[in-house]
């Protein structure tokens, strides 16, 4: 630094000391000269007895400042004091008491008996907010699958709306309750991963959604699984092991693994949360279809699906009907009505390949008394109904349905359902999960039972153009020929003929009465054979 600019430094240092210590000093000589008794700023309350404080804003006699929370005026009503000449003068204070208490009656005394005691309701084990909440929580993951008029409506007399869930990716409506179940695992869980070993919807559904959803997924199946199901669980991603020869060795060997690494073993039971995601189909329903009558749920194997439909549509309008619709071969729910608890032990063998889901021991306590409580009716249907309601859906909805599927339409196929005539009907079609070869064979049966295949017998002369008469009957009749086997050694009693089995094809009932008429009247000794 240069003398210049030091010189400048000592001049400005010098000045602000003197604008710092100058008003501190003239305090200090106020201080000397005047006594602190007599000074203004100790001065609480007025000069004069009866004299006004001035209106401004002081603070400790200090002009000009925000003024502290003991206003001078208050001060008053404890005294006022003065210091003149070492004498103190104090004034005469009035003492202004507080509000007389006035103290209330005691309260009347009342006997134990007067108190009404209000029961609290009982704790709901299906709420419609669970169900709600799996809704927003699986709309991501899960298609609104459409509710849609049928074609067969105006033959049955009603209004008649196809809830389609078997267009769900995996074919089952059990996709709702299985990717709401995954999503309220622990991340714990869900890092570990997930185990199964049951062939059927359930199953599928939990391959498909922990793959999609990052959770390790293994599936144990016997050696009697067949290998284009085995194939699917594959494509879905998860890993396939093939253990035991029976399902229960399969389920044992899940268990095990499921213990030793921390796997969570999975099967279709009644948790709560799986219930809520399944009641989402009520919700939709509600939705889709304004002013719903009645509505038809199949109760084939779990019967979540028919517990959780009936908790939303009865919260929703309790005047709609819900009907649950069950095999004849497995009537578990009708008989734990009848004898008011679930059912342990059913004495009966349904058809395994046509109820691939059917478990003993699938109706639990829970969902008996939500059925109980919600569900408005419950019926059976044969085997035949569910066959013939798979060839309808095939031929007026163009699409292909399991036996479990078809069951809600085929109640209405076999008349069990009068009541419902001249009503707006939505039924739930569950599931379309049914191997190709296993299809050929139903269509053909339920293609007998509506007596749309007939085959018979019928003995021609071997004058020429016998079979050639025979066929041109057929062709005038517009019947679709299937099958025809010629057999010229026929039995002693039958020289000189020829014995022909036929198997033909025809549109409709009517159809088929009209050809049995036209060929009983031209051949006496035709044979109508049942398949």
């Amino acid at each position: 630094m240069n003398f210049a600019a030091q010189l400048f430094y000592s001049s400005y240092l010098s000045e602000r000391l003197e604008r710092l210590y100058s008003p501190r000093l003239a305090l200090k000589d106020s201080e000397e000269n005047d006594p602190f008794w007599q000074r203004e700023e100790l001065h609480l309350g007025p000069s004069q007895p009866g004299a006004s404080y001035k209106c401004c804003p002081i603070s400790n006699g200090t002009v000009g400042r925000r003024p502290t929370l003991i206003e001078p005026e208050r001060l008053k009503d404890f005294g006022e004091e003065e210091l003149l000449n070492g004498d103190v003068k104090v004034y005469d204070t009035k003492v202004v008491g507080g509000p007389e208490i006035m103290l209330m009656d005691p309260p009347k005394t009342r006997r134990v008996s007067e108190f009404r005691i209000v029961p609290r309701p009982p704790a709901q084990y299906l709420r419609f907010e669970d169900i709600s909440a799996a809704a927003f929580r699986i709309q991501s993951g899960i298609q609104k699958t459409p509710c849609t008029y049928s074609r067969l409506s105006k033959q049955y007399g009603m209004e008649i709306y196809l809830k389609k869930e078997h267009l769900h990716y995996t074919g089952s409506v059990k996709e709702r309750g299985v990717l709401y179940l995954l999503t309220s695992l622990t991340q714990e869980q869900q890092r570990k991963g997930v185990i199964v070993a049951t062939d059927c919807n359930f199953s599928m559904a939990v391959a498909h959604h922990a793959v999609e959803l990052k959770i390790p997924m293994f599936v144990i199946m016997p050696s009697c699984v067949s290998s284009p199901r085995l194939r699917i669980y594959r494509d879905y991603g998860a890993m396939v092991i093939s253990y035991g020869s029976t399902g229960h060795d399969s389920q044992n060997h899940a268990r095990h693994l499921a213990k030793e690494n921390g796997y969570l073993y999975v099967e279709e039971d009644e948790s709560a949360a799986y219930l809520a995601g399944l009641g989402t189909v009520g919700m939709e329903i509600y939705e889709q279809v304004p002013k719903l009558d009645a509505v038809v749920v199949p109760a084939a194997g779990q019967y979540g699906l028919l517990a959780g439909t009936a908790a939303a549509i009865k919260h929703l309008n309790s005047q709609t009907l819900v009907i649950g619709v069950e095999p004849e071969g497995f009537p578990l729910l009708l008989q734990s009505l009848k004898t008011d608890s679930p059912v342990k032990d059913m004495h009966s063998n349904p058809n395994k390949k046509l109820y691939g889901d059917l478990m003993e021991r699938s109706l639990g306590v829970n969902t008996f008394q939500l059925s109980k409580k919600l569900v408005d009716k419950v019926i059976t249907v044969s085997e035949e109904d569910s066959l013939v309601a798979m060839l309808r859906f095939q031929e007026f909805e163009r699409s292909t349905v399991d036996t479990e599927g078809a069951m809600g339409l085929a109640a209405i196929l076999a008349g069990q359902l009068p009541e419902l005539r001249g009503k707006r009907v939505a039924v739930v079609v569950s599931s379309a999960n049914m191997e190709l070869e296993l299809v050929r064979q139903c269509v053909d049966r339920a293609l007998v039972l509506d007596d749309r295949v007939s085959k018979f017998s019928v003995q021609l002369g071997e004058w020429p153009g016998d079979m050639a008469k025979l066929l041109d009957v057929l062709s005038r009749e517009d019947v679709r020929l299937l099958d025809v086997c010629h057999r010229r050694h026929g039995d002693k009693s039958d020289l000189f003929k020829a014995k022909v089995e036929c198997v033909v094809e025809t549109r409709d009932k009517s159809q088929s009465a009209q050809l049995r008429k036209t060929l009983s009247d031209r051949y006496p000794s035709i044979f109508w054979l049942d398949r």
